[in-house]
């Protein structure tokens, strides 16, 4: 297991029956983490890939495991919002009982705290990215970036995390802090093609909110068209 999934797994809080950590929970727990496998691997809804919830010889007895509820939660904050994201709609989302959720969490609390670590995670990645390219040029950092961000394999998280922000200060604490280190390494890039550091600054968030909106208008699925108009707007931010 990579080095991030195991400090993301370490925040997980162990799952208890009686005031006791059980072998199994502990096996359960080893198993997560397939939702956050490498950069860039994070995907929306199953025609993209993402790993889809498997039972075992079609009876009530699921073999779920820990990224299989955070993936579920994540698809019904996108597609529902946050009202929706409760115990009981998630274990009608994956055919289950109540009892599962306890196998794999200790409270509903638990489980959001779940959801921030992984979309972290996944962010500490987006990070990495971003200084693997901080020597680019910058018009095609800019275009590595933007594409990394805004590529339809975010689309989900994304979705959910700022809808979830609205009304989680936490999370729109979170959201906010992330946000502010994209602005940051695109206003850089802006920095180094030579603009001042108040003209980049506003090219910068320009640039960010165009790609949130790119974002969401290219919905859950690959966008032929949409690389080129993210070039041209990258051409027209460009200009001195």
């Amino acid at each position: 297991m990579r080095a991030y999934a195991r400090r993301a797994l370490a925040h997980w809080p162990a799952q208890r029956r009686h005031g006791l950590t059980t072998p199994r929970h502990t096996a359960r727990r080893r198993q997560s983490m397939r939702y956050v496998s490498n950069y860039g691997n994070l995907c929306p809804p199953e025609s993209l890939g993402l790993p889809t919830v498997t039972t075992s010889g079609g009876s009530a007895n699921h073999r779920l495991t820990v990224d299989d509820w955070v993936q579920t939660g994540f698809r019904i904050l996108a597609e529902e919002g946050v009202k929706a994201l409760t115990i009981d709609r998630l274990c009608r989302r994956l055919g289950v009982t109540k009892g599962s959720f306890y196998w794999h969490f200790s409270d509903m609390k638990a489980y959001r705290r779940a959801l921030i670590d992984t979309w972290a995670t996944v962010r500490d990645e987006d990070r990495g990215f971003f200084d693997s390219v901080a020597d680019d040029p910058p018009r095609q950092r800019l275009s590595r970036m933007m594409t990394a961000m805004v590529g339809p394999r975010h689309w989900m998280l994304e979705r959910a995390m700022r809808e979830w922000a609205r009304s989680e200060p936490a999370v729109a604490a979170a959201v906010r802090e992330s946000d502010e280190r994209v602005v940051a390494a695109v206003r850089q890039a802006f920095i180094d093609d030579g603009f001042d550091p108040d003209e980049a600054d506003m090219r910068a968030n320009a640039t960010f909110a165009a790609g949130i909106g790119f974002l969401h208008l290219s919905g859950s699925r690959p966008n032929p068209r949409a690389a080129g108009r993210r070039e041209r707007f990258l051409d027209v931010m460009l200009r001195h």
